[in-house]
């Protein structure tokens, strides 16, 4: 049985929330799908609230409505418990996307934010950028920042951190 919440949103992301079709399946039904993918109910749950919480945050406004002030230089400290959970390729992914005009300041704290969510020990490079593709998506104005995180998921890209 597949029990890691990220597995079941890769999953939901990949069959059902990023296909185009205009039927979605309701919650029930997904639930129902997901079990018999070999899901557990608990982390079926889990990805339901953390899909819920992502979506309350856009309601709020997390990326539009506020604005942190970005001045050149200015570096985000992280905190000892994120530093404990986000590898160092996962923060240096994020500062990559973030110099590139890819990511605002409040776009990679709400992608912090739901990385810490996930209830893993660590958030390595690859959860990173699912974190991020998910957010994105979910996030209005932010199509061509999703593209170009979907193409680095999906195709492979590498990306130079330097």
């Amino acid at each position: 049985m597949k029990e890691n919440m990220l597995d079941v949103l890769m999953y939901l992301f990949e069959h059902y929330i990023n296909e185009e079709s205009e039927v979605s399946p309701d919650h029930d039904s997904l639930k129902i799908r997901l079990e018999e993918a070999g899901f557990s109910q608990g982390e079926i749950g889990k990805a339901f609230r953390w899909l819920e919480d992502l979506s309350d945050q856009r309601e709020a406004g997390a990326l539009g409505q506020k604005e942190i002030q970005s001045t050149p230089g200015m570096m985000r400290v992280y905190s000892p418990s994120e530093l404990e959970r986000l590898e160092t390729e996962s923060r240096g992914f994020l500062l990559f996307l973030e110099q590139t005009n890819v990511l605002t300041p409040i776009a990679r704290e709400l992608i912090i934010e739901r990385a810490l969510a996930l209830e893993t020990s660590t958030i390595d490079i690859d959860d990173m950028k699912w974190v991020v593709l998910m957010v994105l998506f979910n996030q209005p104005g932010q199509e061509a920042a999703y593209t170009w995180v979907e193409d680095i998921v999906f195709d492979g890209m590498e990306t130079t951190l330097h």
